[in-house]
């Protein structure tokens, strides 16, 4: 039976938050707020436990999910290398709403869906899913609602959809108009913005110094 915990409450988000922890390192699912949508992750190495994100999201492999972390150091220990204008980016946009692909490191043992060798990586700008990913270290996550409908607002929204597929609900309030990060892709040779969402591409093409053109 999945419980709901009121991170506006202090009590209760240091309750929600350890048994949120607990939940994702038995392998099941987690709802968290983020600074653009609610979120639903897993432990990002728990190939079984990703697929039962997918799932319950009603989701193929075909669209691999993202992992979000809760600081700077891990990034390097995920992927193949930073280069310089991803270093660039994460360094203007993280923490924050801007998600960088990048070749993943070939030793990692983990199946977030046909990736092709890369990985969708974000730090959250949210101290509830910090507190959080410092817990547990790297979480496979992607929007908290069933694939073609709304991403969700609250948590309570993300419930009405995924209901008992997740084992712990972190509410703390709206996120307000729920827009997704915007997805660069730096795994070529020029980076490529995939989606557009929260960061414009205007903004990353400023940061970078050259202009950024959208995937077609």
């Amino acid at each position: 039976m999945s419980t709901v915990y009121d991170c506006a409450n202090t009590e209760e988000r240091r309750d929600g938050l350890a048994a949120a922890a607990s939940a994702v390192k038995s392998g099941r699912l987690v709802v968290m707020p983020t600074d653009t949508v609610y979120g639903i992750g897993c432990d990002a190495f728990d190939s079984t436990a990703v697929a039962s994100l997918l799932t319950a999201k009603g989701r193929g492999r075909d669209m691999p999910v993202g992992v979000l972390v809760g600081s700077w150091s891990t990034i390097d220990g995920l992927v193949l290398s930073v280069p310089a204008q991803a270093r660039t980016l994460i360094e203007a946009f993280w923490p924050g709403d801007l998600s960088a692909v990048l070749p993943h490191a070939p030793s990692l043992a983990w199946h977030l869906g046909q990736s092709r060798g890369t990985v969708m990586l974000r730090i959250p700008l949210h101290p509830v899913a910090l507190q959080l990913l410092r817990e547990v270290g790297p979480m496979a996550a992607s929007s908290a609602n069933t694939t073609g409908r709304p991403p969700a607002a609250t948590a309570e929204q993300a419930r009405d959809q995924l209901g008992e597929s997740v084992s712990v609900y972190l509410e703390a309030g709206s996120v307000g108009d729920p827009v997704p990060s915007t997805i660069v892709d730096l795994t070529g040779d020029e980076p490529v913005i995939l989606r557009e969402g929260a960061v414009s591409i205007a903004a990353v093409s400023d940061a970078l110094g050259v202009t950024v053109e959208q995937a077609r």
